[in-house]
């Protein structure tokens, strides 16, 4: 359990790296919102300093209805939406499965200009190497892809951004990801100089203990996607990034319990049946 003293320390350091972002680009800035529990806590705490900063939110058609719902009855958010729908991306890029990196390494090797590239590529020689565990997917019969955040997630929010010329303030934190984790290590929580653009993620350094005691202590209202059974995140509803990591139910058993029109949807309307039969996942 989290002491009190801790808590406070990681509510000061946000409020120092909120106050910073915003002091140096005299209030041109903005809050990323995805509606879940992090960016939840974020958008309390840097409307606690300044309680006229805009958020955005990215309608991505894939999110939980209760998150939906709830991102609706707050106030000053700006909803943006892809200007190309997920069944587009996947039948265009392939599905989003395992991770990030993998999926990504699995269209870089599978669209390979020549067999001497797409054996550096392999290798590792080109970027990182395809895990042996997960080389199978070569020869799976569909599409494999990381595209899908890019284009359902990010261009909505890049669009905005070029828009209105603010800056983003995120709400992810460092324990997500090793990707993450790496990034916060090279920027800081303000990254000034990231190659991508300034970004500013102010609570890198919390944890979900930190979040959930940040929400509890202030009394937050959060989405009701978080009182479902089995519910610890509220990302794309059918993204299979990281599904091997779930416990049983994971996520598309639970959301044939859930939510069956949307289980529906992806499991026989989008293919996902046979992608997940081929990596032997259960739903």
């Amino acid at each position: 359990m989290l002491s009190k003293n801790e808590l406070e320390g990681k509510i000061e350091i946000a409020k120092n790296n909120i106050v910073e972002w915003f002091e140096y680009w005299e209030g041109n800035v903005f809050i990323t919102f995805s509606g879940g529990k992090d960016s939840t806590a974020m958008l309390h705490l840097a409307r606690s300093l300044y309680p006229d900063i805009p958020a955005v939110f990215s309608n991505t058609g894939l999110e939980m209805p209760e998150v939906v719902l709830f991102v609706k009855q707050q106030e000053n958010i700006e909803i943006v939406r892809p200007q190309m729908a997920f069944h587009k991306v996947v039948e265009k890029y392939g599905y989003p499965i395992i991770s990030k990196a993998v999926a990504q390494k699995v269209y870089e090797i599978r669209h390979s200009r020549s067999n001497f590239a797409r054996n550096r590529k392999l290798s590792g020689e080109i970027g990182l190497s395809l895990p042996k565990t997960y080389r199978y997917l070569l020869a799976a019969p569909f599409k494999i892809s990381d595209k899908c955040c890019n284009f359902i997630k990010k261009e909505p929010i890049k669009r905005y951004q070029k828009k209105t010329g603010r800056k983003p303030m995120i709400g992810i934190m460092a324990a997500d990801s090793r990707p993450r984790l790496l990034s916060w290590k090279k920027f800081g929580c303000n990254a000034f100089g990231k190659k991508s653009g300034p970004e500013s993620r102010p609570i890198m350094s919390w944890t979900t203990e930190h979040v959930w005691a940040y929400i509890k202590k202030y009394n937050v209202p959060y989405s009701k996607a978080y009182d479902l059974p089995g519910v610890h995140s509220t990302g794309c509803m059918f993204c299979g990034f990281g599904l091997q990591m779930d416990g049983r139910p994971n996520r598309f058993e639970r959301m044939k319990e859930t939510h069956p029109k949307q289980y529906e949807y992806i499991i026989n309307k989008l293919g996902m049946r046979e992608v997940l039969d081929f990596i032997g996942a259960p739903y």
